[in-house]
C-alpha cells in the first residue's frame, strides 16, 4: 500500500513540473468553500495490553483489522488552511487474542482537525491542479461501544485530493490516533506482554491503543470552490495610465486638427451674390473625431472630447451641412445584442450633444455599430465618431 501510494503521489507531482503564475487571493463568503466527503475506511488496532507479547503486528491480520466508513465536513478559510469535522467507525477491533471473532467491538470517534494544503501552500493556488497534498492534525474524542468506555483521541494524517472537476474530488486519506490505555475496553496485560518505558518516545506510543485508518472516497463541493485573484494594483495603475498617455496623444491631434479646421472656417469668404447669381459655399472635409465612453456605459467619460466635436458643429452650421454619428463598443465585453444597443446608445448621446450646440437634429444621422475589435488597447473601441458627411 505504501509504495502504491508513493508511485501515485510521484506521478502526480509531475503535473507541477511547467512552471505556474504565483498570485495571491481574495477572501471568500463565509458560506464559500464547504465540502463534505464520505469514504469507506480499512482499520488496524493495536492495545497496550499486548505491548512486547508474541501477537502479530502486522496491520493486514484479520483479528487485528476491520472494515468501517467515515463522513466530515468542513471548509477551507484560505486555499492553505481549513478545518474539518469527522466521524469515524464502526466496526472495530480489541485485540485480546488472535481470534477475530472474540476480538469483535464497536466504537465512534469524532474528531475535530486542522488541514494544511501543501500544494497551495509551496507551489501557489492553481484551480486546474489534479493533486494537493494535505497533511492535518486532529484531535476528539472515541466512545466504544462495547466496553462502554470513552477516551480523548489525538492523531495526525495525510489526506490527498485527487480533482476530477470544481465539485467532485477522489480521497486517499491515511491517519495514525492515540487514544488512552482503557479506550478499547482492557487495561489488563497480555500473556507475555510488558510495557515499554514510558520516557520513551516508542514507550509513550506502545503503552497507549492505536489505529490506523486507509481511506478512500469522494469529496463534494458546497457552492463557490474556487478562489479569485486579487486585482494587481500596481499592473492596473500602469494600464490605466498607459490609456491616459494614449489618450492625451490623441487628444493633442484633434487639437491639431480641430485648429486647423476652425483657421478654414475663419479665412473662408463666400464670393457675393449679384445679379441674382448663385452663392458658391466650400466645402468643409473634416477627419472623424472621438468620444469615449467607460466599459458598459452610454454617458460621455469626459467632457474635454466636445471640444472637437464642437468645431464639427460649428462647420455643420455654417454650410448646413449634415454629420455622422458612429457608436461603438468593445467586442471582448458584453453579448454581441448588448452591445449593439450600447453602441445605439452611446451615438444618440453625442447627438443629444449636437443639439445643444445648435445643430439641427434633422442634420444628425446617428448609426449603431455595435461591437468592434478594431483600436488596441480595446478600452479605445468604447467610442462615437463624430464627421461631416
Amino acid at each position: 500500500m505504501v509504495l502504491a501510494f508513493a508511485g501515485v503521489s510521484v506521478a502526480s507531482m509531475a503535473q507541477e513540473a511547467v512552471p505556474t503564475e504565483k498570485y495571491s487571493v481574495s477572501t471568500n463568503s463565509f458560506w464559500s468553500n464547504w465540502f463534505v466527503q464520505a469514504n469507506l475506511a480499512g482499520t488496524a488496532f493495536w492495545g497496550n495490553q499486548e505491548v512486547q507479547n508474541n501477537f502479530s503486528k502486522s496491520p493486514l491480520k484479520g483479528f487485528r483489522n476491520n472494515l468501517g466508513f467515515s463522513v466530515a465536513i468542513g471548509k477551507w478559510f484560505t486555499p492553505g488552511i481549513g478545518l474539518r469535522t469527522k466521524f469515524n467507525g464502526i466496526w472495530g477491533r480489541t485485540v485480546i487474542s488472535e481470534d477475530k471473532k472474540t476480538n469483535a467491538s464497536k466504537y465512534w470517534t469524532l474528531n475535530e482537525q486542522v488541514m494544511f494544503n501543501l500544494s497551495n501552500m509551496i507551489l501557489g493556488y492553481n484551480e486546474n491542479r489534479l493533486w494537493d497534498l494535505i497533511p492535518y492534525a486532529s484531535v476528539g474524542l472515541e466512545r466504544n461501544m462495547s466496553y462502554n468506555s470513552y477516551s480523548p483521541v489525538w492523531g495526525i494524517g495525510i489526506l490527498n485530493e485527487f480533482k476530477l472537476n470544481n465539485k467532485f474530488a477522489i480521497n486517499l486519506d491515511i491517519n495514525y490516533n492515540l487514544f488512552m490505555s482503557k479506550s478499547d475496553g482492557t487495561t489488563r496485560l497480555l500473556p507475555g506482554a510488558h510495557k515499554y518505558d514510558s520516557r520513551t518516545f516508542k514507550g509513550l506510543i506502545a503503552n497507549h491503543d492505536r489505529n490506523l485508518n486507509i481511506e478512500v472516497g469522494i469529496t463534494y463541493n458546497l457552492g463557490k470552490a474556487t478562489w479569485n485573484k486579487t486585482p494587481d494594483v500596481e499592473a492596473i495603475k500602469a494600464l490605466s495610465q498607459g490609456q491616459i498617455d494614449a489618450l492625451n496623444a490623441q487628444l493633442a491631434d484633434a487639437n491639431a486638427e480641430n485648429a486647423r479646421l476652425n483657421n478654414i472656417i475663419k479665412n473662408h469668404k463666400c464670393p457675393e451674390v449679384k445679379d441674382g447669381g448663385e452663392k458658391v459655399v466650400e466645402k468643409v472635409i473634416s477627419t472623424p473625431v472621438s468620444v469615449f465612453f467607460n466599459i458598459g456605459k452610454s454617458k460621455i467619460a469626459s467632457q474635454k472630447d466636445l471640444v472637437a466635436v464642437k468645431t464639427i458643429a460649428e462647420a455643420a452650421k455654417a454650410n448646413n451641412a449634415k454629420i455622422v454619428v458612429k457608436g461603438y463598443a468593445d467586442s471582448k465585453t458584453g453579448k454581441a445584442d448588448f452591445n449593439q444597443k450600447l453602441s445605439q446608445k452611446r451615438a444618440e448621446a453625442v447627438a443629444a450633444e449636437l443639439v445643444k450646440l445648435g445643430v439641427d437634429k434633422a442634420n444628425i444621422e446617428c448609426q449603431a455599430e455595435g461591437g468592434v475589435n478594431t483600436l488596441s488597447p480595446i478600452s479605445f473601441n468604447r467610442r462615437a465618431t463624430v464627421e461631416l458627411k
